[in-house]
């Protein structure tokens, strides 16, 4: 049987992938971008301007991969702040880790609604209902990162962990995210972090023909912060930056001997995994 609609997904330059959508759940333009929610062989997926953002298959390596080493190297996690990642994944798997309080901002309503709605993760339409009115430990709120973070630190706000997720950085000059990328964004997280706390973000993917958003990411976390530790996902094609404010001498050791201790057991990543998958790739390393 023919696929209901087909979406091709650029890859990099004069590359493409192209995803079979057997069944659309739901199809809009929000103010911020073209959302699609739909079954493919991956099971019920989200694309956000024809861009795959997480599918049934593989959404849960992909968020372990952005929250478990950022919460292993912040050593606690009580208090954390979620920009973007409207599926609501990367806010439960903290709240798994024993934090006390996440926020979650997210600029698009329309976009995290529909994710409660029709994807089998992340929030349910009751959970979502319930942080949007501040009952329990996520609260969500509906607004841009920049504001969030700038009325955040006149508060005196402090987080463990902050966490950009976002739709990967592009060349469109008019895709609003592209500024929660920069060191300035970076910076500003980074002044709302408690004394052992971490900024981590999907930051690109290593593979060399579509690597440059990977190598900006490297450059812009080491001015940012002393201390950056890269997560390749052995399991998933993107890679993940985590910057921590002062210079540590071993921090690889820290993740992988905190992991004994985390009350969050990931089913993707072991110590192997943290010691194998924090090498940066040559390009990276020798990144001048």
């Amino acid at each position: 049987m023919p696929a209901v609609r087909q979406i091709v997904e650029p890859m990099g330059q004069g590359l493409s992938r192209l995803w079979d959508v057997d069944e659309v759940l739901f199809e809009t333009r929000t103010k911020y971008q073209e959302l699609l929610i739909g079954r493919t062989a991956q099971g019920v997926s989200l694309f956000c301007d024809n861009e795959r953002q997480s599918t049934e298959a593989t959404q849960l390596v992909y968020h372990e991969a952005l929250m478990v080493p950022a919460m292993l190297l912040a050593r606690q996690v009580r208090r954390v702040l979620v920009i973007g990642s409207s599926e609501g994944v990367a806010g439960r798997l903290a709240v798994d880790e024993g934090a006390e309080l996440v926020d979650h901002v997210d600029i698009d309503e329309v976009a995290v609604r529909a994710c409660a709605e029709h994807l089998p993760y992340g929030y349910t339409p009751e959970s979502l209902a319930a942080a949007e009115h501040g009952e329990g430990p996520v609260r969500v709120h509906y607004q841009d990162g920049f504001t969030f973070l700038a009325e955040a630190t006149r508060r005196g706000d402090r987080y463990d962990v902050v966490v950009i997720d976002l739709p990967d950085e592009n060349t469109d000059p008019e895709a609003q995210h592209n500024r929660l990328y920069g060191t300035e964004f970076l910076v500003a997280c980074g002044k709302v972090l408690t004394e052992s706390g971490v900024v981590t973000c999907q930051a690109g993917c290593p593979t060399m023909w579509r690597n440059e958003t990977l190598l900006s990411s490297w450059r812009r976390f080491n001015q940012a912060f002393g201390t950056v530790v890269y997560f390749g996902s052995d399991e998933h094609e993107w890679a993940f930056l985590t910057g921590h404010p002062s210079r540590l001498d071993d921090p690889i050791s820290v993740v992988r001997q905190q992991l004994r201790q985390a009350k969050y057991t990931p089913s993707s990543i072991d110590d192997a995994a943290l010691a194998g998958s924090t090498i940066p790739p040559h390009s990276i390393r020798h990144a001048s």
